[in-house]
């Protein structure tokens, strides 16, 4: 599974970005870090591995829902999804086009595995 694609996960926090990957490799999935969206355009440009991404809503210079219309200029329809702190059905709602808003909360580390499985089986 794991040489087939990686997640690249894209948080400006180092610490919840370390968690996150922890949750989806102890999954099973391959994992690549990225401090912030600058970070993570670089890494999803020059891996063609990456198959999903997993990104903080809530970060400096690029946000989460930036990072992903960014992505989609340059043409990569790779699965999103956005994680936050805050309400993740308004989020959700107000971009429709992102697959998936989660909010970091004490499911999400159950949630997120699930639905990378369920985006991946598309």
């Amino acid at each position: 599974m794991s040489e087939e694609y990686k997640i690249l996960v894209v948080d400006d926090d180092a610490f919840a970005a370390e968690l996150t990957g922890i949750t989806l490799e102890s999954a099973g999935y391959d994992v690549v870090l990225a401090e912030g969206g600058i970070d993570a355009l670089e890494k999803i440009a020059d891996d063609p591995l990456i198959r999903i991404v997993v990104s903080d809503m809530n970060m400096p210079m690029v946000s989460g829902v930036e990072l992903f219309e960014e992505i989609r200029k340059l043409g990569m329809v790779q699965p999103f999804v956005l994680l936050t702190g805050e309400e993740a059905e308004s989020l959700k709602n107000a971009y429709p086009a992102i697959d998936a808003v989660i909010a970091k909360d004490e499911q999400f580390q159950d949630v997120l595995p699930q639905l990378i499985e369920r985006l991946l089986a598309r």
